[in-house]
């Protein structure tokens, strides 16, 4: 079952990988990666993700807050993972294996580091998207707010700014 998880994955980037070659610089700039977690949905630009992996083994660290899960070894480096619902303030939510760990890119400082979100849902082109007006009292981590033709609003995150968060990096108790 693992072995087809990764399969499936490693088949998913690299047909990222392909589409993205074809791809003008500007058509880059406006792609985001599509996420689901804690029930709303988010966007990432892809200069922010580094990668996305299956979930890795995860060995707990005491002492922690709630929705820091522990740190995972990916081909030898250690990152520190976070259960971003539950970072939000939600409940953990079922995946049915769906879960994935979204690695920091360069641009959010090459932090080891990841959120598990509860589903990918592929690239996303905000020129597809309406700006909307971003809820009341969010953290400043959080970006433009999209609203797509079907009427369902997209969050984009910026993780250069929530590797920097205070909150964020308070991992202890």
């Amino acid at each position: 079952m693992a072995r087809a998880a990764k399969l499936d994955l490693r088949t998913f980037q690299r047909e990222l990988a392909s589409r993205l070659l074809t791809k003008t610089a500007a058509q880059v700039e406006s792609s985001r990666l599509g996420l689901s977690c804690g029930g709303d949905r988010w966007l990432m630009r892809l200069a922010d993700a580094g990668e996305v992996v299956t979930m890795p083994e995860i060995v707990p660290v005491p002492l922690t807050k709630p929705w820091f899960m522990g740190v995972a070894n990916i081909r030898g480096n250690l990152y520190s993972v976070i259960d971003f619902g539950r970072f939000l303030g939600r409940e953990s939510e079922p995946s049915a294996g769906q879960s994935r760990l979204v690695l920091f890119g360069a641009r959010a400082g090459e932090m080891n580091a990841g959120l598990v979100v509860t589903r990918v849902l592929g690239l996303r082109n905000v020129a597809e998207l309406a700006p909307a007006a971003p809820p009341q009292d969010v953290p400043e981590w959080y970006a433009q707010r999209w609203m797509d033709g079907d009427g369902n609003a997209w969050q984009e995150i910026d993780l250069a700014i929530l590797a920097r968060d205070p909150a964020f990096l308070q991992v202890g108790l």
